[in-house]
């Protein structure tokens, strides 16, 4: 039931994203779509060049058997761990965000360390629990949130805008 939840609220948000909020799509500051489409100026370009194929091809080397199903969750999992960068590089650029933008990055990074938590406890307390590729991913996306989390405390330490230097 929950996965049911899980996918119509994803749906959702996509429809949301491609009508009633596409006028607040920013495409002199993003970096990863070009022309504002998913190939951006041509493939293989853009979210696909940059982010998709290399987690399918990483997925194609590094995965728990080389099946369909251990290769799409492999991808799956390698997806899941730079999903944010085009946000992040957006940040980057802008050199702030809206206060609702910057606390889902917060979260969504925050959940991920609380993973990270939970994998230390799994493995100190669970006979063979050995989960590598999960574990470096998972490593590997919370520590593109390094940064971001750095600057989001000093802000709320300070009191003041989230701003990110340059």
């Amino acid at each position: 039931m929950m996965k049911i939840f899980f996918i119509s609220a994803t749906a959702l948000t996509v429809y949301w994203m491609v009508t009633k909020y596409k006028l607040s799509y920013d495409l002199d500051n993003d970096l990863l779509h070009g022309d504002g489409s998913f190939f951006g100026y041509g493939a293989p370009h853009g979210v696909l060049a940059y982010i998709i194929l290399p987690c399918f091809l990483l997925a194609l080397i590094w995965n728990e058997g080389f099946e369909a199903f251990e290769i799409l969750w492999a991808f799956s999992i390698y997806l899941e761990a730079v999903a944010i960068l085009p946000q992040l590089f957006m940040l980057q650029k802008t050199k702030e965000g809206e206060a609702f933008t910057l606390l889902y990055i917060f979260c969504v990074g925050a959940y991920r360390a609380l993973y990270i938590i939970n994998w230390v406890y799994r493995y100190s307390t669970e006979n063979h629990y050995w989960q590598p590729l999960v574990w470096t991913a998972g490593v590997v996306q919370t520590l593109l949130y390094a940064d971001f989390f750095y600057y989001y405390f000093l802000a709320l330490k300070e009191g003041s805008k989230f701003q990110l230097p340059g």
